[in-house]
């Protein structure tokens, strides 16, 4: 069964790993660049803060082994509007697993009852066939789409963004 877990000191090499894969730089909203250890320790230090503090929490995705395999991010976190962003991402070895399925169905529930979000929202490459999938198998819908709003090491250079949305109160 996968678990979602908190962050924890031994998961530095992990997220050493997953943070320093190019191919993932894309989709973040930060400058492409390594980051060292040290900066994940710091941040691994000061993960324990509540959603309502700092906006934000990452958490552990765990295999069936009790393996970390990938990471459920909550952010732009408004407690007034009772929404949150979602992010996920698996290593590229444990992609197409059911990791990433599983992990958002256990948050589902979470996000109701434990946060009580009225809606969680996520924005996806437009590209991104599989995560499309995923997230309008789990009962999202697609609500817009930006015009070459994310850049990709591609020849074309951009590509559209698509925002979708779970109303969780429904």
């Amino acid at each position: 069964m996968v678990t979602l877990r908190a962050l924890e000191p031994d998961d530095l090499e992990f997220l050493f790993q997953l943070e320093n894969d190019p191919a993932l730089w894309a989709v973040s909203d930060v400058l492409p660049a390594p980051i060292s250890r040290h900066a994940l320790r710091e941040y691994l230090r000061h993960a324990g803060a509540s959603l309502a503090e700092v906006g934000q929490m990452r958490l552990i995705i765990n295999s069936e082994e009790n393996l970390a395999v990938g990471t459920l991010d909550l952010y732009d976190y408004s407690a007034l509007h009772q929404r949150a962003g979602v992010g996920i991402t698996v290593l590229a070895g444990a992609r197409r697993r059911g990791y990433a399925r599983a992990a958002l169905a256990q948050l589902l529930p979470y996000a109701r009852q434990a946060l009580r979000l009225h809606q969680l929202y996520c924005t996806v490459a437009a590209t991104n066939v599989a995560s499309l999938s995923l997230f309008e198998k789990m009962g999202f819908r697609r609500v817009g789409e930006r015009q070459d709003w994310l850049r990709e090491n591609t020849p074309a250079g951009w590509v559209n963004a698509v925002e979708l949305q779970l109303i969780l109160n429904a």
